[in-house]
This record gives structure tokens, sequence and C-alpha cells, in this order.
């Protein structure tokens, strides 16, 4: 009896907008907002990143991280002459993978993330301890 491989099936065409939409709200305090007639993303009323058209969007990335992204993966990334001058990339949707889109909306995101909003997410590990007071050390009788 022959024995069927379980395979997990990309979906066809790559992410969706929706699927943009989707990791970008899950991250705190982001609002959408239309930008130039398209769905955009915000925090701290900051745009990191906005919807281009079906294939494609724009995230706000430092300069150098955006070439070292169009010389790794030109196929994923692109900047237009609009965007050159700009602290932004464009993202192919067809081709980029969802992890990798979700790290670079996270990243995004931070940037532009008030310290305020930014302070929020610090864990509670990290909030100031309550003192707790010691028992007086007992004298051994010898």
């Amino acid at each position: 009896m022959a024995t069927r491989k379980k395979t997990v099936a990309k979906r066809k065409g790559g992410l969706t907008v929706d699927d943009v939409r989707e990791m970008a709200l899950a991250l705190p305090s982001t609002e959408e907002r239309p930008s130039y007639g398209t769905p955009g993303f915000r925090v701290s009323d900051k745009l990191f990143a906005r919807v281009l058209d079906d294939d494609s969007i724009v995230i706000k990335v430092d300069f150098d991280h955006r070439e070292a992204l169009l010389d790794s993966k030109p196929d994923m990334f692109k900047v237009t002459p609009h965007y050159q001058d700009w602290p932004m990339v464009i993202v192919r949707l067809r081709t980029v993978n969802r992890r990798l889109l979700q790290v670079l909306l996270q990243e995004a995101w931070r940037r532009c993330a008030s310290a305020k909003v930014l302070k929020a997410l610090e864990p509670a590990a990290a909030a100031p301890k309550r003192a707790v007071k010691k028992a007086p050390a007992r004298k051994r009788s010898v």
C-alpha cells in the first residue's frame, strides 16, 4: 500500500492585502487609515506601512537595511524613483513569505511607535519589585 506524503501547499499568488492588514493590526496601538487612497497603517500617528496596490505594499525601513534587502532579494523588494529619497521599500506580496513580512512590519512599527507605546509593552518583570522585609537574623546560642 502506497503512503501518501503530506505536504503544505503554499497559497497560490503569495500574500494578500488582507494578510498584510491582519499582521499590521495585530501590532499594539495600530490604526488603519487611508493614505493616498489606499489602506495605511499607523502607530503614534506615524505611517509605518501602506498598500500600494493588490500586489505590493511599502514599508518603512532605514536606508542601510533597504539596500541590503534590494541586494539580497531583488525579486521581493524594489524602490521606484518616487521612494528613492525616503526610508521606504516596496515589497512584492507575490514573492515575500509571511515570516519575513511579519518581521519587517514589526521593525517598522517599532521605529514609529512613541516611547509611551513602547513603554507600555515592557514585560511586567521589568517593573520595579516591591521591597520584601527580611526577618532579623537570630542569634545562635553557644
